[in-house]
Formats: structure tokens, sequence, C-alpha cells
């Protein structure tokens, strides 16, 4: 609509809250979510490799860190396939079922794209380990193979996916927030369940969520994208 004045002069259309989020500030949200986590996985994985300063204050924190429990171990189970898959999938279907009884065009995309993304954590923690080659700690006897951490990746990848699939579902603040504050929990109650029982040091932790926020970023502006 057009607005004039008293003086019947044109004027400007005073600015609206919540127009759609500018290319600038997209690029930035991109930046944030991708670019930290990629720097510093990639700093962790020098580090590593290198066995450098921050990859021997790893393994000196872990020495203090490990004392193995069963509620730990409690936790650290949660990262597994058995566990996390599960609850994923219960999330893909309802969110499949609930889009496509309301009529919604491509209903099945969110979901697919989740569980491809699901699936394809092994290929990129497994060739990861081979080639990285790290050792455990002490209490795991010999072998390499222990970065990244799989479970952890496991459990960010299948818990963050839920939550993002599920958010256009929610109603509410307060449930959007709830579930975004569970996942964030669990998922910090897994790396802590590892690293203290000893499966993994904090940085194989540290670089599987590194990942993982690119990963679930990608999933979040996808599915956003996708047409409804």
């Amino acid at each position: 609509m057009r607005h004039t004045d008293p003086d019947g002069r044109p004027r400007t259309t005073p600015p609206v809250r919540g127009r759609p989020t500018t290319p600038a500030g997209r690029s930035a949200a991109l930046l944030l979510l991708g670019g930290a986590p990629a720097l510093l996985f990639a700093l962790i994985t020098w580090q590593v490799l290198a066995h450098g300063p921050l990859a021997r204050l790893d393994e000196r924190l872990s020495d203090s860190l490990v004392h193995r429990g069963a509620p730990t171990q409690f936790l650290a189970d949660l990262g597994n396939v058995t566990v996390a898959v599960p609850v994923l999938a219960l999330a893909l279907l309802f969110v499949a079922w609930r889009a496509r009884a309301t009529g919604r065009d491509h209903w099945w995309r969110p979901s697919a794209a989740a569980a491809l993304l699901m699936a394809a954590v092994p290929l990129w923690v497994v060739p990861l380990k081979e080639l990285i080659a790290r050792s455990g700690p002490p209490i795991m006897g010999p072998g390499t193979g222990f970065y990244p951490s799989g479970h952890t990746a496991t459990a960010s990848v299948a818990y963050g996916s839920a939550v993002l699939l599920l958010w256009p579902w929610l109603r509410g603040t307060l449930a959007r927030r709830a579930a975004v504050a569970v996942a964030v929990v669990v998922n910090i109650g897994v790396g802590f369940g590892l690293v203290r029982q000893g499966y993994h040091w904090p940085l194989d932790v540290v670089a599987s969520w590194c990942v993982c926020a690119l990963l679930l970023s990608s999933l979040w502006f996808g599915v956003r994208r996708l047409p409804g």
C-alpha cells in the first residue's frame, strides 16, 4: 500500500520486523555455523597428527578425568547405534507421517535427508580413524583408531537431526527450547561418559562435535530450502 503524509506527499513504508533473513545474514550464519567448527577441527587434527602441545595437554587432562562407573557407562551407551538410531528413526517416521497427513509436497525429503546423514557417519568416521590412527587412553590397551569418536558422531547426528526435523512441528517456544536443551545435555553427557570411562581422549569427542556441527548445519539449511 502507498502511504502519504498529511499534505498528500508520498512517504516510505516504515521497516517491518520479522522479514526474511537477508543474504548477508545467511552468509554470516553459514560462516559462524560452518567456518568456526571447520577451523577448530583442522586445528585439533593437526595437533593430534603432530602430537603437539594441545594433544599432549589433552592426554594429561584425560589421565585425571578417567574414573569408571555405572552412571558414566550409561551416558556413554547413549551414543551406541542401538540406542541413538532407533530414536532418530522414530522422529523420522513421525515427521514423515505428519507432513504427508497435512498434504505437503515432498513430504518424505526431510526424513530422507536426515536418514542419509546418519548413514554417512561411518563413511567419514572410519577413514579418519584409519588415516590418523591415534592410540587410545592407557586403560584401553594397545590399538589405534580412536580419533574421531564414532559414538559421539552417532549421538550428535541422531539426536541433533531428530530435533531439527521435529522443530517445525513443536508448538511454542518452550517446547522448542526444551527439545534443544535435551539434545545438548544428552550429547554432552555422551561425551563426558566416553571420556570418564576412558574410551576416548577429550579431543576425540570435540573433533566429532565439530564435524557434526557442519553436517547438522547443512541439514538445517537444506531442509529449510525444500519446497513445502
